[in-house]
């Protein structure tokens, strides 16, 4: 197959850029099971096993075949996945239990799609909590609201969300049974373009990709009245072609969102600037004089529960930004430092 026909064939997959060199077989991951992968080459889907090194149990999950992965494959029975060709973004988080470990989400995608339901699913401080997973994923945030036609109070919610989140976010209003939202995220999923679909059980993702799909695919289930939530309908990560050109990830219901350590809270920054301008550099935005923070949120300027949200996501991040450096130390065959303690006075800024 000529380099021309092997581009044409790996964008309908997503891939962008130029072949790498080497001349091996690109296919990219589109499932991963127990007892193996799912790869597409842009033609078929077909299984393969990974290469015996993705097998060492000192290797960093986090370097093992992801969905959205482009890889390397040798032709075989069954193919191995011999390489893990560089990932233009990745978007993971902390998983869960004590022992740091970084779960890889989805690879390799432009955008992240954050659907949340206008009904009991809604939740300003979770949807903060996602786009500060996705800001140093190098893929493009999108926000979407869904079951708008259904409550009374929507518009409102809708309203509020726009002023708390940074202009730079899309925040749409779908109802994910209507083809009309299909074509309104055609800008999200044309050729070439790929996207993961996040949220919370319940909230409609599977609703909306067999919209997207144009066909009923994806099971879906009823939602728990009391909190709208609903039971796992999507068990695994998988990789969809769309009629439209692009390719959709769709993930199960994530319960529970730790930080990695390494994000930068930049959708706060004004409350950082905010911090910045107060009279002591020390100031514990409690009872100190001069404290900018508390006259913002005495004035209105900043919500109490926007802050509030803040101090719980900043502490949650120099925890994990602890225990990974501590884990990174214990690699090297290091310690961690000792901390030194006592009391520092307090400071007038110049």
């Amino acid at each position: 197959m000529s380099d021309a026909a092997t581009l044409e064939r790996l964008r309908h997959i997503g891939w962008r850029g130029d072949l790498p060199p080497g001349g091996r077989r690109i296919v990219r991951v589109v499932a991963q099971h127990r007892a193996g992968y799912e790869l597409h080459d842009g033609v078929a889907l077909f299984g393969a096993q990974p290469a015996g090194h993705f097998l060492k149990r000192t290797l960093d999950p986090s370097d093992r075949p992801s969905v959205g992965d482009f890889v390397e494959v040798e032709e075989g029975h069954p193919p191995h996945i011999l390489t893990v060709l560089p990932r233009r973004s990745v978007l993971s988080r902390a998983a869960a239990g004590e022992r740091y470990e970084r779960q890889i989400i989805a690879t390799n995608i432009d955008y992240v799609l954050v659907l949340t339901g206008l009904d009991n699913d809604f939740n300003p401080a979770r949807i903060e909590r996602y786009l500060s997973l996705i800001e140093d994923s190098n893929a493009q945030p999108v926000v979407l609201l869904s079951k708008l036609d259904l409550h009374a109070d929507g518009d409102a919610r809708l309203a509020a969300l726009r002023e708390r989140l940074p202009d730079t976010t899309p925040i749409h209003a779908i109802n994910g049974k209507d083809p009309a939202s299909a074509e309104l995220l055609a800008r999200y999923l044309g050729p070439g373009d790929s996207a993961v679909l996040v949220g919370s059980s319940g909230a409609g993702k599977s609703t909306l990709t067999n919209t997207l799909l144009g066909t009923e695919r994806m099971a879906t289930g009823e939602v728990r009245a009391h909190d709208s939530r609903g039971r796992h309908t999507t068990t695994h990560r998988a990789l969809l072609m769309l009629p439209s050109g692009g390719c959709l990830i769709d993930t199960p219901g994530m319960r529970e969102l730790k930080l990695t350590g390494e994000e930068h809270l930049d959708l706060f920054a004004d409350i950082e600037a905010l911090a910045e301008t107060c009279r002591f550099a020390d100031c514990g935005h409690g009872s100190e004089p001069g404290c900018a923070v508390q006259a913002a949120l005495d004035s209105g300027e900043l919500t109490a529960e926007r802050w509030r949200n803040y101090l719980k996501l900043r502490d949650e991040r120099e925890e994990q930004a602890a225990t990974l450096e501590a884990r990174l130390r214990r690699q090297r065959g290091g310690r961690p430092p000792d901390r030194p303690h006592g009391h520092r006075g307090r400071r007038e800024r110049e």
